[in-house]
């Protein structure tokens, strides 16, 4: 935290101190410009008190000019007159005083005026006619005044950008601080949280924006985090027991066997209900192993670009296979035409597994009776509908759908071990599809499979 403070202090102070560097140099320059304009302002009038004073013949007026200039007008610092008559276009009568470039001359005679600055001495020429004769009048006169002024402002800037410089650096100081005191006090209470109490939440303390925004993205991770414990804890707690089980019991009836001699028949029971158990464990790790598979970076699962169809028609012949008397009826909603959109990059066995546990609970769940599966593809998705008309799923199982080993009230009444559903998620998701369930206790359920084309990962195999 004190790095961060710290650049949020120097970009601060930077930033304040060149923006007000810009803005002392802008004022310099517009101070110095307003000077230099009023004193060739009274450059101009002296010029033509010069002038007046130059083409008068009565004595009396020229005597009045002499006084106006003296007495009615400012004195200046090293004044200078100089009357230079123009004999033609380009040329005039040169005075050895004046060490002007000829360029001042040239846009005095082109322009009727200019002006021309020196080791802060100015020069004003201006062009005045009297009789048809023209006359260059050149007024001299160094400005004291406006550079003591223009010296003394720009102290005053060097002064105050230097004290802002010191101002800035404590007020960025205390920005910074103000800024990082939120920041800081969340992640002092982030390091209080750990496994063993993530219940606990970061307060707002009345904070809005971007900190409010940060301590509310906290919360919702820590909420995930909680309930992934939550899962985590119960799924372990769930797989001991149910694999404690039928170890237990071909444990017990092994030894059972092992006490004495028995007869053949006992035997025969012993190890039928040793082979049960066996199955039932081996199923049962099989799943787990599957569920297991699932967590794999999705790009290393995909296989194969499969047609939805044939994979349906598979999962069809698995299920005449374990459920010989199903009504499951599989309709394809897709013109000839349209057939290519069927295919799918995946990995093939883990999506027919998926596909096979949700349509298998479809007749599970519905004693064998009706299930109907609804293929449909556009050149954007492909969708598939599972409805059957069994027992539902009543409205406060459906948020705990996808727990591995949960079982609702209704369900536990059927063999199972609450990890199909979980796993047919997983692997949806791991194709980067979706899954939807709707269902209504005692009238069925309906299970929506939708992939979209710009989800579907490419496949890392030829097709």
């Amino acid at each position: 935290m004190n790095n961060i403070k710290k650049k949020i202090t120097y970009s601060y102070v930077i930033l304040s101190t060149f923006s007000t560097v810009l803005l002392c140099i802008l004022v310099f320059f517009l101070f110095r410009s307003n000077n230099q304009y009023y004193f060739l302002k009274r450059l101009e009038d002296r010029a033509k008190i010069v002038a007046s004073i130059h083409f008068q013949k009565d004595p009396e007026k020229i005597k009045y000019y002499k006084q106006l200039k003296k007495n009615g007008l400012e004195e200046l610092i090293q004044e200078e007159d100089f009357v230079l008559k123009v004999n033609s276009q380009n040329t005039f009568e040169y005075n050895t005083k004046l060490n002007l470039p000829n360029e001042f001359y040239t846009n005095v005679l082109k322009n009727g005026k200019e002006s021309f600055e020196i080791d802060n001495k100015y020069y004003l020429g201006q062009i005045f006619t009297e009789n048809g004769q023209k006359y260059i009048v050149i007024i001299a006169a160094v400005d004291r005044k406006g550079h003591l002024t223009t010296v003394y402002i720009s102290r005053i800037m060097i002064l105050g950008i230097a004290i802002f410089l010191i101002i800035s650096f404590f007020l960025g100081r205390l920005l910074a601080k103000k800024v990082i005191i939120p920041v800081s006090n969340i992640a002092k209470e982030v390091k209080r949280i750990s496994a063993s109490n993530l219940s606990r939440r970061l307060q707002n303390d009345g904070h809005t924006g971007e900190i409010a925004d940060l301590t509310s993205t906290f919360n919702d991770m820590l909420d995930r985090l909680e309930t992934s414990f939550e899962i985590q804890t119960n799924f372990i707690n769930n797989a001991s027991h149910e694999l404690k089980t039928p170890i237990t019991t071909i444990i017990a009836e092994a030894e059972i066997m092992l006490l004495k001699d028995r007869e053949k028949e006992e035997y025969i029971t012993s190890l039928e209900n040793i082979y049960r158990q066996a199955s039932k464990l081996g199923s049962l790790t099989e799943s787990l192993l599957k569920l297991t598979q699932t967590g794999y970076d999705g790009t290393k699962q995909v296989q194969n670009v499969v047609r939805m169809d044939d994979l349906l028609f598979e999962v069809k012949t698995d299920l005449d296979t374990f459920f010989p008397d199903n009504k499951v009826s599989i309709k394809l909603d897709i013109s000839a035409k349209d057939s290519n959109y069927l295919s799918i990059p995946c990995n093939k066995n883990l999506l027919e597994l998926a596909i096979n546990n949700i349509v298998a609970n479809g007749v599970k769940y519905s004693d064998n009776k009706e299930v109907f599966v609804n293929l449909s593809a556009t050149k954007d998705t492909i969708k598939i509908v599972i409805s059957d008309i069994g027992i539902g799923i009543p409205s406060e199982d459906i948020p705990h759908l996808y727990e591995p080993f949960f079982r609702g009230k209704e369900a536990s009444k059927y063999i199972g071990y609450g990890l199909g559903l979980p796993l047919a998620m997983k692997i949806i998701r791991m194709h980067n599809g979706e899954l939807q369930i709707q269902s209504e206790k005692d009238k069925g359920t309906i299970v929506t499979i939708l992939f979209k084309k710009t989800n579907i990962k490419n496949s890392n195999v030829n097709s």
